[in-house]
């Protein structure tokens, strides 16, 4: 008899218009890392969701080692040894990252917390695992990827036996990545049993004991990951197979649409500069991509592009014009297109439906007004054409509460949005993250297609393989100052590796470039 810490029988999960799952029968073995495969919107984060008791389900049963159990809320969860990742991060940014670990499970004695004692614990499993932190940072001052450490401490604080890790790799560096994956590996030797949900094939392939594929909320099987190809695994993922190769013929640049001359951009901190001299340019007809670890000024020098930033000296200038001091709208309006890295900051009201989200750059023009009011009846048109050309999955449509969606189709929201703006400069900050393979597929379609139209793209991508297979130009940077330029074609990602270091540096670089 299989020995099985958790069994999620017949599950079946509604929403208002939409069976998230149907009939999905899932069994992790004891001291096994099981991966959860499917495309955006087939229900793998819904059915997590119940198994932590955030959702009740309509039908089925689950059993915790072969007993039945009613898993009501998550505190119930926690109580079962059932902890939980998630996607979305469940952090209160203006606490610091040692409170947000300890919150709900603190050690109390008298009537006063134990910080210490709380504090050794956390460095303790912050070293044992290799998940190095500050424990009094404020969560709103540190990095996505380190928010992404808060959260996977939060769960090994409190000792559960099985982990759901929902997405754990989306905002992760790739050195990152293999950590974790690292990480995955030692706690399953110690007997952890983990459930991981993720799209990346490499990802499943590299930890994964078995697989459960999902698609449109059924259960399509459970494999050996060690006998499943890669492309048999997309096969069951989205029902055809998917070309990972991405075909594009040479770049053909034209005339320079962004200009970036010596730009310094202080931190969010503003204890030191986060962008220190930089100058490039980006052609229309080119992808050019800045490659770099997490944390090393991308997000600044994008804020300042976008016009969410001010910056400290140097100008930026669009077909040939300054806008270094205008406003976001301003540069909307001139051509700039921005798919940002946290879409939930800036791509996303998520209270709106999905309809205004995908309107929120036009809801002014003409053909979505009437008489100083927006025509919903317009809106709800536009919105119900981006969906069905973008495959955007929500339970109600246009009228979807965006918040409801899933990330991956929250994701394509903002592609949609943004590509069909027709600028003429796209800056796409992970645009491909949290998705599956085949809308990877068809987004990278898409930016190609944008490139071959004669629009200027500047992707910025923590994705090796997506820096290698899109790029015309690779520039690094480390520490806020480009540090090379590289030529995808003529380069290993072994190089571009320690260029992202810092362990190489070129003095071949960008300014006074022809």
């Amino acid at each position: 008899m299989e020995d099985y810490i958790i069994e999620m029988l017949h599950i079946t999960k509604e929403f208002p218009g939409l069976k998230a799952n149907d009939d999905i029968t899932l069994q992790l073995r004891r001291g096994e890392i099981h991966a959860l495969l499917g495309e955006n919107g087939a229900g793998k984060s819904t059915l997590m969701n119940v198994l932590f008791g955030l959702y009740t389900p309509e039908g089925g049963e689950i059993k915790k080692n072969g007993k039945t159990v009613a898993i009501k809320d998550p505190n119930t969860a926690t109580e079962l040894g059932i902890g939980m990742v998630h996607q979305h991060f469940q952090l209160v940014h203006n606490f610091t990252v040692l409170q947000n670990i300890i919150l709900g499970a603190e050690t109390v004695r008298g009537g006063f917390l134990r910080l210490e004692e709380s504090r050794k614990k956390v460095m303790e499993l912050s070293e044992r695992y290799g998940l190095k932190i500050d424990t009094d940072a404020l969560i709103e001052d540190i990095t996505v990827g380190m928010q992404q450490r808060v959260e996977i401490l939060k769960m090994l604080y409190r000792d559960n036996e099985v982990l759901i890790f929902d997405e754990p790799t989306a905002m992760l560096t790739p050195q990152e990545i293999d950590e974790l994956m690292q990480i995955m590996k030692n706690l399953s030797a110690e007997g952890k049993s983990i459930l991981f949900i993720s799209h990346k094939l490499n990802e499943i392939k590299a930890v994964a004991d078995r697989c459960t594929v999902l698609r449109k909320g059924k259960c399509v099987g459970t494999v050996e990951t060690a006998s499943a190809s890669k492309e048999d695994l997309s096969e069951m993922m989205v029902g055809r197979r998917v070309d990972f190769a991405v075909a594009k013929e040479e770049a053909k640049p034209g005339q320079t649409v962004l200009e970036v001359k010596q730009l310094n951009v202080t931190g969010k901190s503003h204890l030191k500069k986060a962008v220190k001299n930089i100058s490039f340019d980006v052609k229309c007809g080119e992808i050019v991509c800045i490659a770099g670890i997490d944390g090393n000024g991308q997000s600044e020098l994008v804020y300042a592009l976008t016009g969410l930033m001010n910056t400290e000296s140097g100008s930026v200038l669009f077909n040939g014009e300054d806008i270094t001091k205008e406003s976001v709208r301003k540069r909307n309006m001139k051509g700039l297109a921005h798919i940002p890295e946290d879409r939930h900051e800036y791509g996303l009201i998520l209270d709106y439906s999905l309809a205004q989200n995908l309107v929120l750059k036009k809801y002014f023009f003409d053909d979505f007004q009437k008489n100083g009011f927006i025509d919903f009846n317009a809106v709800d048109e536009y919105a119900d054409k981006l969906i069905e050309k973008y495959d955007i999955r929500s339970s109600s449509g246009a009228s979807s509460s965006t918040r409801s969606m899933s990330g991956g189709n929250q994701q394509k929201a903002i592609v949609a949005r943004e590509l069909d703006y027709d600028p003429k400069l796209l800056i796409a900050v992970q645009p491909t993250r949290g998705m599956d393979v085949g809308a990877i597929e068809y987004i990278h379609k898409q930016i190609i297609a944008q490139r071959d139209a004669g629009k200027a793209i500047l992707l910025i991508s923590l994705e090796l393989d997506e820096v290698m297979n899109l790029s015309d130009r690779i520039l690094v940077i480390y520490e806020g100052e480009i540090v090379g330029q590289l030529e995808p074609k003529s380069t290993t990602v072994q190089e571009l590796g320690l260029y992202m270091a810092g362990a190489k540096r070129s003095d071949v670089l960008t300014e006074g470039r022809e």
